[in-house]
């Protein structure tokens, strides 16, 4: 019999501040194309000489890892896997700069050694004198949930008990300009709230979010992670195929699904999905949550804290209710992300009774 994978402890970075109790009730709904995270105070953590050297994607990440940690009461784990999209973007930005301003000559490497895309896996394994497995996932839209489907290996195959896994992308001035672009991200100037969009792009986001995982329950878990799965693309047509294979895989059913978390980003062109999606669960209640950090390409790990959320505490808060439907006894959830029309991923969440 495969190991369980739950969901002990919780932490995050974002647009709306850090993870807490109540993460949902003091909300700012976001309207601006590009939206920077909430920076808390991090000199507990790091010492004043090392802040000043690391990038916000670091410190973002130590920051939520430790609070998982200690949500969580857990001290040391058998593994780090983390999940990012474009890495640490300020330093990749600054060394760039630094080549050019300088004429590719008397370069300092520190920017450059930092700007590498397990920086942040590393910075936390350093921390907590972690020398067991650490790997970092760069897959696009899908690199959280590559990170959260290995944490799922590792412990189903008993290789690991205790897994710190998480997502983290940070906002960086000049590659964010080329996003806008290619209409990818939402024109400066544009305020328009997810529900309201009225052009094409999306408004994006920074942040990570991490969870301390485990193979036994406690008393403060928040949910078990059943399965996920991740599909490169899928025509609208075909989104039903993929859910219902998969819900069979897990021997469960469309009328077995308490609520769907959708990942709504604003985007015109490609919500579509989500629109097709909703219909084979239009008597479901439907949570969405981009509206509160925005769009990135670790946006569904806030996604599976809200989800997590949820049937910990058996509510729906209204910030995040997509419909009107009402919710009854909340047992399973389903999570369904995708962006540009690729990357698809489906993550089912079952309650735990503590």
């Amino acid at each position: 019999m495969k190991n369980p994978c739950y969901i002990n402890g919780i932490g995050a970075v974002n647009a709306q501040g850090t993870w807490s109790d109540d993460p949902f009730t003091h909300i700012a709904e976001i309207s601006n194309p590009l939206t920077m995270a909430i920076q808390p105070s991090y000199k507990e953590l790091i010492p004043p000489a090392m802040i000043r050297r690391m990038s916000k994607g670091i410190k973002m990440g130590i920051f939520a890892s430790q609070q998982a940690l200690d949500d969580a009461a857990m001290g040391q784990v058998d593994a780090i896997i983390t999940g990012t999209g474009l890495g640490c973007l300020e330093d990749s930005e600054k060394f760039l700069r630094n080549v050019l301003d300088n004429d590719e000559q008397f370069l300092t490497p520190t920017s450059f050694i930092q700007s590498t895309h397990n920086t942040v896996g590393a910075q936390i394994a350093l921390r907590l004198g972690c020398k067991s497995y650490n790997f970092t996932y760069v897959n696009g839209a899908t690199s959280f949930e590559s990170a959260l489907l290995d944490a799922l290996i590792q412990m189903e195959s008993e290789e690991a008990n205790h897994v710190l896994v998480g997502g983290i992308d940070e906002i960086a001035g000049q590659t964010f300009v080329l996003k806008q672009l290619v209409q990818e991200v939402k024109a400066n100037g544009t305020e328009e709230k997810l529900r309201d969009s009225q052009s094409p792009g999306v408004n994006f986001g920074e942040g990570g979010t991490f969870f301390a995982l485990s193979t036994a329950k406690k008393d403060n878990t928040y949910a078990q992670i059943l399965d996920v799965s991740i599909q490169n693309k899928s025509a609208t047509e075909e989104l039903t195929d993929f859910v219902t294979s998969f819900l069979t895989r897990n021997q469960i059913s469309l009328a077995d699904i308490s609520a769907v978390v959708i990942g709504n980003n604003g985007d015109l062109v490609y919500d579509k999905y989500y629109t097709s999606f909703c219909t084979l669960f239009a008597d479901k209640p439907q949570i969405f949550y981009k509206h509160l950090v925005g769009q990135s390409d670790v946006a569904a790990a806030f996604g599976l804290a809200t989800a997590a959320f949820v049937l910990k505490n058996q509510i729906i808060p209204e910030a995040i209710q997509w419909n009107a439907v009402k919710h009854s006894a909340l047992n399973y959830v389903l999570l369904y992300n995708q962006y540009l029309g690729k990357d698809h991923s489906l993550t089912l969440l079952h309650h735990v009774e503590t």
